[in-house]
C-alpha cells in the first residue's frame, strides 16, 4: 500500500513539475496564532487580485498553517470576486488558527505535501513573529521535506517565502507600524476619549490598561495621544521608588488645575526588578496614598475588533502590492524577506534578520538593558519615547531664555492642529521661552490678537478638533506694516504657523518683506496642517488622516446602504481643492471603482470606459459601484455632470446615487495618528527656533535673514526634515495650491489593479532588499 501510495504522490508531482514551467503559482497563507488583527483583509484582497493580475494562480490557505496541514478543502483557489466584500472587514475572512502540527517534521512534511499537489512553490504569510519564524523554517526545510516525500524531487527544491506583519503590539522590529496597530489605537482612544469626559466631571484619577505584553508602543502612542500623565511601558520600567514620584506628579497636575488624571499601563508593564505592575496596585497607590477618587479599566479584546483604519487599509494594499512583487523577483537564492514600512516607504528586510532583533529586545530588557531595548524597537518607538519624556514628568525652568515665540492658525481648520500647538507651547515652556498665542491667524498678528499662553492653557487640547486658536484664510500682503509693528510691539523672536496653503504662501510673504521690514527678519517655521495635504515639502500633513478616515468610513456606510438593493453606483464628491490625495486615498482604502482628480486629466472616452467597467461588474456578483470625485478635478466633468453621464449610460442596468461630504471632512475629533503627529511636529519645531535662534543672535539682537531661517517642517520619505521656503518655492504650482511632485501618484495604478483594470504597473521603483542591521547602525 505504501509503495503505492508512494507511486501516485510520484506521478501527481511529474504532472505538476509540467506546469510549474508554464505557470507561476502562489498560496497565501493567513497565520495567527494568537489573534487576527483589522487591516488583514485589505492585505489578502491586495495580494489575491495583484496575483491575478500578474497571471499567477492564487490559492487560500484556510486555518492558517493547520490549513496547511490538514489540506482538502483549506486549500482553495481564489478568485477576483471571493475578496470583494473584504476591505472594510476586520479580523480575517480566512481564518486563523493555533497549530501545533506544524511544529513538527511530520506536520510540516503534509504541508509540504499539499503545496506540491497544487504545484505551489511561493507562500505568502501574515502574521507575527512566531508565525514568520515557522514560515522561514518551513522555507529552510523545502527540499529536506520533498526528499522524505518523493527521492526523485528536484524540479521544485526551493520555497520562496514572503511576509507581512499583522499585530496590534507592534512588536516585530524592522517596521514602523504593523497591520492591526493604527486600528487598534483607534479602538483605544475612542474609549480613552468617552472615559475622559466622566474623569473630568466627576475629577477621578483612570487607570486604563492596554495590550502589549511584550511591547509597549499602544501604551506609549496612546499616553502621546490623550495626553496621560504616566505610562507604564515594559521597555522602560519606572525608576525605583516611582510610586513617590507618580503620585507627586498627579499632585502636581490637580494643582496646575486639572480636573482629572489618566495613566496608562501596557500589560506587560514591570518595575527594574521584572516584578509585574498591575492596574489594581496603581489603584491602590493612588486611592490610599492621595484620597483621589481612582476607577481602572482593562479594555481587552476590543482592541483587535473592528473595521479597519484607513491607514491600516492602505498599508495592508500597499503590503500586499509589494509581497507579490517580491514573489515574482525572487530566486531560490533570495532569503525570506518581510515586507515592512519605513516612514512612508515600503522596504524589504531580510525576515531572520527582524526575528532575531526582535528577539535580542526581550534579551535586552531581561538583561536589565533598558535603553537598548529602547533602540532596538526602532527609530519610530524611540522618538515617541523621546517625545513622551520631554512633555512628562518636567517642570519648567525657573530661569528663562527671555526668548518670545508666538503660535498662529491659519487656513481652514482641521483636526490636530490643537494637539501641535499644545505640544508646541509646553516644550517651549520647557525651554525656557515666553510662549505667545496669537488668535485668528495673520489677521490676529496684525490687530494684536496676542496673548501668553501657559501649561495649564492647553491642558485637554490634544483631543479636540477644530482651531481653538482661530484661523482665517488671510494673507499678510494686506497688512504687512501693523504685523511688522506687532513684532516689534510685543518683542517677538520667532514664528511659528500652522495651517494650509494659506499657512506656506504667508510665510513666503513675510520672507520676501524681510528686503523692507527688519522686523521681519526672524527665524519661523511652517507646520502643514490641511485636510488637503497639498502642502509643498512634506508627504503628510495635520489632519489629513482624520478626513481620510471620515471620507472611508462614509464610503462603508454608503456601500452598505446598497447591499440589499444592489444594482447602485455611488458618485461621491471629496475635499481636497485641486490636489487629489483624499479622492485617491479614500478610493484605494474603500475599494472604489475610479477616482477622479485633478493631476490625472481624463476625458470622456475615460468616462465611457469606466461607465463599460460598471456594466461589467453587473454581471458579477459584485452589483454596486463607487465612484469617487475630487471637487476640483474638472471644470466642465462636474460632479452632477458624471451622476448624469452615468445614470443615462447604466439605464436598465444600474441606477446612480450622489453625495457630496462637504465640511464633515474637516470635523471630528482627529485621529490617532494625527494626534502624533502633531505632537512631534510641534516639538520639532519649537526645538529647531531655539537652536535657530541661537545661531541668529547678532550684537544684542535677533536678526535672521538668510533661506534656511524660514522653513517647512514636514514628512519626507522616512523622516522629518525642514526644507527652506525659498526652495520649495520652485515645486509649487501656485494657481493650483499643489505641489509639482507628489508622492502618492505612484500609488493610482494600484487603486486600478484591485479595480480590476488593466494596465501596466510601474515597477521601476518597488523596494530592494535592505538590512535592518546596516539601516539602523547596529553593527559596524
Amino acid at each position: 500500500y505504501e509503495a503505492a501510495l508512494l507511486r501516485s504522490h510520484l506521478i501527481l508531482f511529474l504532472f505538476f513539475l509540467f506546469y510549474l514551467f508554464i505557470f507561476f503559482y502562489f498560496a497565501l497563507a493567513n497565520v495567527t496564532p494568537y489573534n487576527a488583527p483589522p487591516g488583514m483583509n485589505a492585505a489578502v484582497r491586495a495580494t489575491v487580485r495583484v496575483g491575478l493580475y500578474t497571471g499567477a494562480k492564487v490559492f487560500f490557505v484556510h486555518e492558517g498553517y493547520q490549513g496547511l496541514v490538514d489540506g482538502g478543502d483549506n486549500i482553495r483557489p481564489a478568485t477576483w470576486e471571493s475578496v470583494s466584500m473584504m476591505l472594510q472587514l476586520g479580523g480575517t475572512v480566512i481564518g486563523s488558527a493555533r497549530c501545533q502540527d506544524f511544529r513538527t517534521k511530520e506536520g510540516r512534511t503534509k504541508a509540504a505535501l499539499n503545496l506540491v499537489k497544487l504545484g505551489i512553490t511561493n507562500l505568502c504569510v501574515i502574521g507575527g513573529d512566531g508565525s514568520l519564524t515557522g514560515a522561514n523554517q518551513f522555507r529552510t526545510e523545502w527540499s529536506e521535506l520533498l526528499a522524505s516525500l518523493i527521492k526523485e524531487a528536484k524540479k521544485s527544491s526551493h520555497l520562496n517565502i514572503v511576509g507581512m506583519v499583522g499585530s496590534i503590539d507592534n512588536d516585530f522590529c524592522g517596521t514602523d507600524m504593523t497591520i492591526g496597530t493604527d486600528s487598534a489605537l483607534h479602538r483605544i482612544i475612542e474609549i480613552v476619549d468617552a472615559i475622559t469626559t466622566t474623569a473630568q466631571s466627576h475629577q477621578r484619577t483612570f487607570i486604563l490598561e492596554v495590550m502589549g505584553r511584550h511591547c509597549g508602543y499602544l501604551a506609549l502612542v496612546t499616553a502621546l495621544a490623550c495626553g496621560a500623565d504616566w505610562v507604564f511601558i515594559p521597555e522602560m520600567p519606572p525608576d525605583d521608588g516611582w510610586e513617590e514620584h507618580l503620585c507627586r506628579r498627579l499632585t502636581d497636575q490637580r494643582g496646575r488645575g486639572s480636573r482629572l488624571n489618566i495613566i496608562i499601563v501596557a500589560e506587560g508593564a514591570i518595575d527594574r526588578s521584572g516584578k509585574a505592575i498591575t492596574c489594581e496596585q496603581i489603584k491602590q497607590l493612588v486611592s490610599t496614598k492621595l484620597g483621589f477618587d481612582t476607577r481602572s479599566t482593562i479594555l481587552g479584546h476590543v482592541q483587535r475588533g473592528g473595521t479597519p483604519s484607513a491607514f491600516d487599509r492602505i498599508l495592508a494594499s500597499r503590503m500586499g502590492v509589494e509581497s507579490v512583487m517580491a514573489l515574482l523577483e525572487a530566486t531560490p537564492d533570495t532569503p525570506a524577506c518581510v515586507v515592512s514600512l519605513s516612514g512612508n516607504m515600503a522596504v524589504r528586510l531580510p525576515l531572520m534578520e527582524c526575528v532575531q532583533v526582535t528577539k535580542d529586545v526581550t534579551t535586552a530588557m531581561a538583561e536589565g538593558r533598558f535603553e537598548d531595548a529602547v533602540k532596538l524597537r526602532g527609530k519610530s518607538f524611540e522618538n515617541n519615547w523621546n517625545t513622551y519624556k520631554m512633555l512628562a514628568h518636567v517642570h519648567p525652568p525657573d530661569v528663562k531664555s527671555n526668548i518670545n515665540i508666538a503660535i498662529l492658525n491659519v487656513g481652514a481648520p482641521c483636526a490636530g492642529m490643537n494637539a501641535a500647538v499644545r505640544s508646541a507651547v509646553r516644550i517651549g515652556l520647557l525651554q525656557g521661552h515666553q510662549m505667545l498665542a496669537v488668535h485668528d491667524g495673520f489677521d490676529g498678528l496684525a490687530h494684536g490678537m496676542i496673548e501668553p499662553i501657559g501649561w495649564s492653557g492647553v491642558a485637554g487640547w490634544t483631543g479636540k478638533g477644530g482651531s481653538i486658536l482661530g484661523t482665517k484664510r488671510s494673507l499678510p500682503h494686506d497688512f504687512m506694516e501693523e504685523i511688522s509693528l506687532n513684532i516689534s510691539k510685543f518683542n517677538i523672536h520667532a514664528l511659528i504657523i500652522i495651517g494650509g496653503f494659506e499657512a506656506f504662501a504667508g510665510g513666503l510673504e513675510l520672507v520676501q518683506a524681510r528686503e523692507k521690514y527688519e522686523e521681519m527678519c526672524i527665524p519661523l517655521v511652517v507646520i502643514p496642517a490641511t485636510v488637503s495635504n497639498n502642502i509643498p515639502g512634506s508627504d503628510f500633513s495635520i489632519g489629513a488622516d482624520t478626513a481620510l478616515n471620515t471620507i472611508t468610513m462614509t464610503c462603508d456606510r454608503i456601500k452598505q446602504s446598497a447591499a440589499g438593493t444592489k444594482r447602485r453606483v455611488f458618485i461621491v464628491e471629496t475635499m481636497g481643492g485641486y490636489c487629489g490625495y483624499l479622492a485617491t486615498m479614500s478610493g484605494l482604502a474603500s475599494g472604489a471603482d475610479a477616482a477622479y482628480i485633478y493631476e490625472e486629466p481624463f476625458n470622456i472616452h475615460d468616462l465611457e470606459v469606466n461607465v463599460e467597467h460598471l456594466l461589467e461588474k453587473m454581471k458579477t456578483t459584485v452589483k454596486r459601484g463607487l465612484i469617487l470625485r475630487n471637487e476640483k478635478c474638472n471644470a466642465n466633468y462636474t460632479t452632477d455632470f458624471i451622476f448624469n453621464l452615468y445614470s443615462e449610460e447604466g439605464k436598465g442596468v444600474f441606477d446612480c446615487r450622489k453625495n457630496v461630504l462637504g465640511h464633515m471632512q474637516q470635523g471630528g475629533t482627529p485621529s490617532p495618528f494625527d494626534r502624533n503627529f502633531g505632537t512631534k511636529m510641534g516639538i520639532k519645531s519649537v526645538l529647531w527656533l531655539t537652536d535657530k535662534l541661537k545661531e541668529c543672535y547678532r550684537h544684542g539682537r535677533i536678526f535672521a535673514n538668510s533661506p534656511d531661517s524660514a522653513c517647512v517642517l514636514g514628512m519626507r520619505k522616512r523622516g522629518l526634515v525642514f526644507q527652506p521656503l525659498a526652495e520649495l518655492k520652485e515645486d509649487t504650482d501656485f494657481e493650483h495650491r499643489i505641489p509639482k511632485t507628489e508622492w502618492w501618484l505612484k500609488l493610482r495604478p494600484i487603486l486600478k489593479i484591485l479595480a480590476k483594470y488593466k494596465i501596466d504597473l510601474d515597477t521601476s521603483e518597488m523596494a530592494t532588499m535592505e538590512h535592518i542591521v546596516k539601516r539602523r547602525g547596529l553593527v559596524p
